[in-house]
């Protein structure tokens, strides 16, 4: 049996900051340039586009960039 005290010093010396994971469902959805923006993919352009005109179907095709906290808040969770 280790007594109290050796189990608290050997505690002491494996004390560390855990890393922070990478949000992989968020990593899935968007990406970091180079340049440190954030690209994600236009929304409602998966299906049901039969009823849409070829020039909206093109435009939900095109990535976006995300803007202001949000994109901040993506990068914290992605560690960038």
């Amino acid at each position: 049996m280790v007594s109290r005290a050796l189990r608290l010093s050997l505690l002491k010396e494996r004390s560390y900051m855990p890393k922070q994971k990478t949000h992989k469902g968020l990593s899935k959805r968007v990406k970091v340039t180079a340049t440190g923006k954030v690209k994600r993919p236009k929304c409602n352009g998966s299906h049901l586009m039969s009823g849409t005109t070829p020039k909206i179907c093109r435009g939900l095709t095109k990535s976006t960039l995300v803007e202001g906290v949000r994109a901040k808040k993506i990068k914290a969770l992605l560690n960038k």
